[in-house]
């Protein structure tokens, strides 16, 4: 169960404080991402496996660092966490934006946008998983910006209901594509298509969608290209790197339809509109 104290009551002290404000301070180097690692690894040892409370960037989130990478990224080195893909998506950060989270965890990257983009935007977060589910609406009620509705659903390649696979050491890593879980590792969740999403969503434009669902982006995107109209094609595609898992040449897609590969980092590749 997810905790549901007041904000606040679960605030780090002593020395897991002290790890956080060091890890925090780290520059963006090997050197710096090595030290952060042995100290994560060090406060984790420390901890009592209980949630954490913490304002990162102004943003206020409710964490709990121990099985979800996500989670740990954010509480110990939130200056790491997608950089240059987050540097490029604020150039583009407008009024009246549109924003669609797939497999938006506990919110990190909704949030974000949501505290750039002011009241006008739309922001939608998906997430199939109840506990994690829990944590990102939760995560959304401890700030003011009133525009990020969450959605609980898997976004796939048809409209239903679909296996969901979990990785019970990350559950950011849960994937509709990984088989030989144990049967105590899947559950049924409901799937929708991305064009059946947000046409049920009413939206006629989308600005930039982030897709992080491990190795699944191929799903959702063939059939997204095929059935939906060229006004509902976001100008800016923020994808999880996954060519060795994809089953489909999701890279020629894109530039078939238009976009050029505007950034390529460790984790992610960021597509385009063509103008």
């Amino acid at each position: 169960m997810n905790d549901l104290r007041p904000f606040g009551a679960l605030a780090p002290s002593g020395f897991s404080q002290w790890v956080i404000e060091r890890t925090r301070a780290l520059p963006q180097s090997w050197a710096g991402r090595r030290l952060a690692m042995g100290l994560r690894h060090l406060a984790l040892g420390f901890m009592k496996r209980g949630p954490v409370d913490l304002e990162t960037f102004g943003i206020r989130m409710r964490l709990y660092p121990y099985n979800n990478i996500c989670e740990k990224r954010i509480l110990f080195t939130p200056q790491y966490f997608d950089p240059e893909e987050l540097e490029l998506l604020e150039k583009r950060v407008s009024d009246n934006f549109t924003f669609v989270d797939i497999g938006a965890n506990v919110g990190w990257y909704s949030l974000w946008v949501a505290s750039r983009a002011g009241a006008s935007a739309r922001i939608l977060a998906l997430e199939p998983q109840p506990e994690i589910f829990d944590r990102l609406t939760y995560n959304i009620r401890l700030n003011p910006f009133g525009t990020i509705k969450a959605v609980a659903c898997a976004v796939a390649d048809k409209t239903g209901e679909l296996t969901l696979f979990l990785d019970p050491k990350n559950r950011g890593e849960s994937s509709v594509k990984i088989v030989g879980s144990s049967p105590s590792d899947t559950l049924r969740v409901p799937a929708v298509t991305l064009v059946d999403l947000l046409r049920r969503e009413g939206f006629t434009r989308v600005d930039a969608v982030k897709l992080d669902v491990e190795g699944a982006e191929d799903l959702i995107l063939d059939p997204f290209f095929r059935d939906a109209p060229a006004s509902l094609h976001p100008s800016l595609f923020i994808i999880e790197d996954g060519r060795d898992k994809w089953q489909a040449d999701l890279p020629k897609l894109l530039e078939s339809h238009g976009y050029r590969l505007a950034l390529q980092t460790r984790l992610n590749l960021v597509y385009e509109k063509a103008r």
